[in-house]
């Protein structure tokens, strides 16, 4: 998959969907520590989308493996296929325009060896900004094929993030202060995996939430030590905003590789190394 196709526009959607081959659409708002958002989509969706829950079906039980671990890949395509998703039909999905939860969604449809996902830039926002219709009306999707094969994107474990930051570059995804270790609002240390970079994914995107320009998003990324060809590894809390950064480096054509157990795996083991302030070690 092409940087180009990783995402699309809210226009570029409505168009595919009136034409004769569109997409299946998956709703994927999420709120960390927030509400269900299921009542949300109920209460108005893209037409025919189908509501997944990230906490449920986009992560496996929180515990020694962090806050969202991968799900396991058979339980992930059974809800996959629930929510109508084929083998080889394009996908496109969205959340309520942060879009770490739709970015979580592409990367473990990716991983799992789906040929066709894409994420809607910039979200619900974007589709209504643009004056695309909302419904509230019940969708019963029609049973999907769709089969997981782990392994079509690279998967980093907690030692090999640990020779990314030596041997390449390791980003993380969190707010700043999460980094440097001033904060630490949701796990039980603070600080980050020594060698790593400070690259929040917020910065990603401009006030509408929507990517930056492919080449603005190559220059931050490449001024970071992080371009084609070079060994790229993202991390960030618990493997949800981590995807959104390989997100963005797809979209400025450098691959990367998610550590998802991300911090809340790497601080759970007192023996792993912790760095704190503003220098990577």
């Amino acid at each position: 998959m092409t940087a180009k196709t990783a995402i699309l526009s809210a226009a570029e959607l409505r168009n595919e969907l009136a034409g004769a081959r569109p997409p299946v659409l998956l709703d994927v708002r999420w709120q960390l520590g927030g509400p269900d958002q299921r009542p949300a989509y109920e209460a108005g969706h893209l037409p025919g989308a189908v509501y997944v829950d990230l906490d449920r079906e986009l992560a496996g039980p929180a515990g020694s493996g962090g806050r969202h671990p991968l799900p396991d890949p058979e339980a992930f395509g059974a809800a996959m296929r629930r929510a109508g998703v084929p083998a080889d039909a394009p996908v496109v999905v969205y959340d309520g325009g942060q879009g770490w939860a739709a970015a979580r969604a592409w990367w473990l449809l990716r991983w799992t060896g789906h040929p066709n996902v894409r994420v809607l830039d910039g979200g619900l926002a974007a589709w209504t900004a643009a004056g695309g219709e909302l419904t509230a009306e019940r969708v019963i999707p029609v049973e999907g094929d769709f089969k997981p094969t782990p392994g079509a994107l690279g998967l980093l474990d907690a030692d090999a993030a640990a020779l990314r930051a030596r041997e390449g570059v390791l980003l993380d995804a969190r707010a700043g202060e999460r980094y440097r270790g001033e904060v630490e609002p949701i796990d039980p240390v603070g600080g980050h995996i020594p060698g790593a970079l400070s690259a929040p994914t917020t910065e990603n995107v401009g006030p509408d939430g929507r990517f930056l320009p492919a080449d603005a998003l190559r220059a931050r990324f490449e001024a970071l030590g992080a371009s084609e060809g070079t060994p790229v590894g993202v991390y960030c809390g618990s493997g949800v905003s981590g995807a959104h950064e390989v997100l963005a480096l797809k979209v400025a054509g450098i691959d990367s590789d998610l550590y998802a157990g991300s911090w809340s795996h790497w601080c759970a083991d007192p023996a792993r190394p912790v760095a704190t302030g503003p220098d990577p070690q």
